[in-house]
């Protein structure tokens, strides 16, 4: 074997337990997100599948849909999650039997990621669309989805003048954190109390912080 095929015979050694290992979990829990995961590695093996789903993202999706639960319920009509990415947060909603979703829309700007969300969601394929778009672009008014979310508004440049978009009334879960260094996060809050009056909301059903290792995550529950 030569250096130059080493790091590709290392990344083919690397999935092929990968996915040995999220089929079996998913064959002793039986959940279908779990074997979603197990499918990604093994038909997308370039997806970063495991910065999608380490402990800090699934601990602050967990949050969400948890304090959604407590504070707004768990049944919903139509749902828009913007840069939904990879379709985790979605998955881990239709999966919680306390939630009974009508359909939920993962939207996002990078076209390479729809095929990966609609594979992870694969199971609810019913109630889940994968959309390419750019979510200055969506007619809120027009389409008026149930719940609007956007776990990731540290790079939102304008956050007020975004949702100025949605109409009135409209109810949102919003996310930001105090990341910094980031050089991807370009509008992040150094406090709750900040992103509170970043956001605006007309009502606020939840307003909480989580702290992780290297920054602190802020959410808002409420209305436009």
């Amino acid at each position: 074997m030569t250096d130059a095929t080493k790091p590709e015979a290392a990344d083919d050694i690397w999935h092929e337990r990968a996915f040995d290992l999220t089929r079996g979990i998913a064959a002793y829990t039986g959940s279908p997100l779990i074997g979603g995961l197990a499918r990604l590695v093994a038909e997308f093996p370039g997806a970063d599948v495991a910065n999608a789903f380490n402990h800090k993202q699934v601990a602050c999706k967990m949050w969400a849909r948890d304090e959604l639960f407590a504070n707004c319920g768990g049944r919903f009509g139509r749902v828009w999650v913007l840069g939904g990415w990879y379709g985790v947060l979605p998955a881990m909603l239709f999966e919680d039997p306390r939630f009974a979703v009508e359909r939920i829309e993962s939207i996002d700007i990078d076209p390479s990621v729809a095929e990966v969300a609609l594979s992870l969601n694969r199971h609810w394929r019913e109630r889940f669309q994968a959309r390419i778009a750019d979510m200055y672009a969506l007619d809120y008014r027009g389409e008026r989805p149930a719940l609007v979310v956007n776990t990731s508004c540290e790079h939102i440049a304008d956050l007020p003048a975004f949702l100025t978009l949605l109409p009135a009334g409209t109810q949102v879960l919003l996310q930001s954190n105090d990341y910094f260094s980031e050089p991807t996060h370009i509008n992040c809050v150094p406090s709750l109390e900040a992103f509170e009056k970043q956001a605006a909301l007309s009502s606020v059903a939840f307003a909480g912080a989580l702290p992780m290792k290297k920054y602190t995550r802020f959410m808002l529950i409420g209305r436009i």
